[in-house]
């Protein structure tokens, strides 16, 4: 029973943190995207 319960916690945070990474990933370059037109804007 207790066997399950840490897999399945380890699992969870796994998934978790995966999760998290990914949208960082995914929000730093769309960030950087938005950084990029802005300047082009500015200097352009």
């Amino acid at each position: 029973m207790l066997k399950s319960i840490v897999k399945f916690l380890l699992a969870s945070v796994l998934i978790i943190s995966g999760i998290a990474v990914g949208t960082t990933v995914f929000a730093a370059k769309g960030v950087d995207k938005l950084g990029d037109d802005l300047q082009e804007k500015i200097y352009h």
